[in-house]
C-alpha cells in the first residue's frame, strides 16, 4: 500500500527499510536496449509497427562496446545521485541480463550479462541498486496483441491473436522477475511499467499483479515497489511532470513519490532529438521535488554502442559541481512547512535549517514573514558567507499594532543579500533557526 511519509530528515530512519529513498531526493534513470540502435525513440518497434520478427535485426547489430558501467555509477554518484535504476527489459521484450526463459538477450547477442555489471558498478560506487521491468513484451509470441502491440493494424491480428496465451506469458514475466530478484544480491527498487486497462489494454488481471506483488515481497521484503502495477505500492511515480504540492492519499495523508524525467523528451537513446533542459532547469526540478516531500530520478539514454551523449555527461557535471556545495539544501531535506516561498524562490527545509533558493537575485534585501521561529545565523551556502539580518518589530502602542514598516509587516526578517549573486547555477541561503521547543 502506499506509505505515508514524513518529511525529510537528517539521516535515515533505521527503522524504516526505505527511509534511504526519502534521504537521497535524487536519482538516475538509465533506459538502454536494442531501441538505441534505430536510435530514433525506445518505442520505435510501436510506433513505426515493426513486426517482431523484423526487429530482430537490431538485435542483431546489438554491440555496446561503449557500455561503462562504472562510468554510468561515476558519473551519478559524482551528480549528486545516491541511486540508479536500470531498464532490464523495455517494452520491446529485449533483456538486459543472462535469462534462463528467452534467447532474446544481451548474452546472447554481444555476450554481456549488462544487468551483472550494472550492479557491480552501483555497489563499488556505494549507491542503491534499482530495477525497471516492463510487464510488455512485444516480441513475446503468447503476449496478446492490443492497442500498443506493432501488430495492432496487422490484417490478421484476429487469427494471430487465437493462438497466443496470456496464461503462459504470465508465467514468463513472473518467472523473469524471479531471475532478477534471486540472481543479483539485495535490489532496493523494482519500478514496473505498465498498467492500460480497457477494451484493448491490460489491468492486474493479465499481468496476476496481486501475485506478482506477493512474490517480489516474498523475494526481497525491504524491496521499495512503485504503482504500475494497477495497485497501490510504496510509492506513486508521476511521469514527465512536477506535481504542484506534495502528494496525497484519499484521506489527504502525504505519501511517498519520484517524478521521473527526461533531459531531452525521450528516454532511449534519439539521435535527432536535441530539445535538451538546460542544468538550471533541471537542477531547480531536483528542488522543487525536495521541497514537496518527493524525489527526481532524472534519466540518461546511452546510444547504440552504448555510449552516453557528452551534452548529458555536461549537464550532468555541472550539477555535480553544484550539489558539492549545497547537497545540505536537498539531501535529507524536504517541505518548510510553515512558510510560503516569496516570488523568486523555492525553499527546503532539514531541521533548524531553512535553504531558500533563489531563482531570482534580489535587489539586496530579502524579506521573510513567516519564519517558524527566531534566526540565529544566516549564511550564503556556496561559500559559508555571513549574511546578515534584521527583524521589523512589532510596535507597542495597540492604537499602531496594524502598521508595517516601509510596507514589512511585524514581524518580517529581513537578509542583506551582496549586489554581485553568486558564481552559481542556483545561490542558497541558509538560515539557522532557535531549536524547536521541547515536547
Amino acid at each position: 500500500m502506499s506509505t505515508t511519509v514524513p518529511s525529510g530528515a537528517d539521516t535515515p530512519r533505521r527503522d524504516d527499510p526505505h527511509a534511504w529513498f526519502d534521504h537521497a531526493r535524487f536519482g538516475l534513470f538509465v533506459h538502454f536496449g536494442a531501441y538505441a540502435v534505430p536510435a530514433r525513440h525506445e518505442w520505435v518497434m510501436s510506433r513505426e509497427e515493426i513486426a517482431p520478427k523484423e526487429y530482430e535485426k537490431y538485435v542483431e547489430l546489438f554491440d555496446p562496446d561503449r557500455f561503462d558501467a562504472r562510468l554510468i555509477a561515476r558519473t551519478a554518484r559524482a551528480a549528486g545521485m545516491r541511486y540508479a535504476v536500470l531498464t532490464t527489459k523495455h517494452h520491446e521484450g529485449f533483456c538486459l541480463w543472462d535469462s534462463a526463459l528467452t534467447d532474446f538477450t544481451s548474452t546472447v547477442a554481444c555476450g554481456r550479462d549488462l544487468v551483472a555489471e550494472f550492479v557491480d558498478a552501483l555497489r563499488e560506487e556505494g549507491l542503491r541498486v534499482g530495477f525497471y521491468h516492463s510487464l510488455i513484451d512485444w516480441h513475446h509470441p503468447d503476449f496478446t496483441i492490443d492497442s500498443f502491440h506493432p501488430l495492432r493494424h496487422a490484417p490478421d491480428r484476429e487469427e494471430r491473436n487465437a493462438g497466443r496465451d496470456m496464461a503462459r506469458y504470465r508465467e514468463h514475466l513472473h518467472g523473469q522477475v524471479r531471475e532478477l530478484l534471486t540472481g543479483y544480491g539485495r535490489i532496493d527498487y523494482l519500478f514496473f511499467d505498465f498498467t492500460y486497462p480497457g477494451e484493448d489494454g491490460k489491468g492486474p488481471e493479465d499481468w496476476d499483479s496481486e501475485g506478482l506483488l506477493a512474490m517480489v515481497r516474498a523475494l526481497q521484503p525491504d524491496i521499495l515497489v512503485n504503482d504500475r502495477l494497477g495497485l497501490p505500492g510504496d510509492l506513486r511515480t508521476p511521469e514527465q511532470h512536477q506535481p504542484v504540492a506534495p502528494m496525497v492519499d484519499g484521506d489527504g495523508h502525504e505519501v511517498r513519490w519520484e517524478s521521473c524525467q527526461t533531459i531531452n523528451g525521450s528516454w532511449g537513446y534519439d539521435r535527432d532529438n536535441h530539445d535538451t533542459k538546460s542544468a538550471d532547469l533541471l537542477l531547480r526540478m531536483v528542488v522543487d521535488s525536495a521541497g514537496k516531500n518527493g524525489n527526481l530520478l532524472l534519466n540518461i539514454g546511452p546510444d547504440g554502442r552504448g555510449g552516453l551523449r557528452r551534452s548529458d555527461l555536461a549537464l550532468l557535471e555541472e550539477i555535480g559541481e553544484w550539489m558539492e556545495l549545497h547537497e545540505d539544501s536537498v539531501r535529507g531535506a524536504g517541505p518548510a512547512r510553515e512558510m510560503t516561498a516569496p516570488q523568486g524562490t523555492l525553499l527546503t527545509q532539514r531541521g533548524d535549517r531553512v535553504y531558500v533558493h533563489l531563482t531570482a537575485w534580489p535587489m539586496q534585501s530579502l524579506h521573510l514573514t513567516d519564519l517558524p521561529r527566531p534566526v540565529r545565523a544566516a549564511r550564503l551556502l556556496d561559500d559559508g558567507s555571513e549574511v546578515r539580518f534584521g527583524l521589523i518589530e512589532q510596535p507597542e502602542a495597540d492604537l499602531h499594532a496594524h502598521m508595517s514598516v516601509n510596507g514589512l509587516a511585524p514581524g518580517t526578517v529581513t537578509f542583506t543579500l551582496p549586489i554581485r549573486r553568486p558564481d552559481v547555477l542556483l545561490p542558497v541561503l541558509e538560515i539557522l533557526l532557535d531549536p524547536a521547543p521541547a515536547g
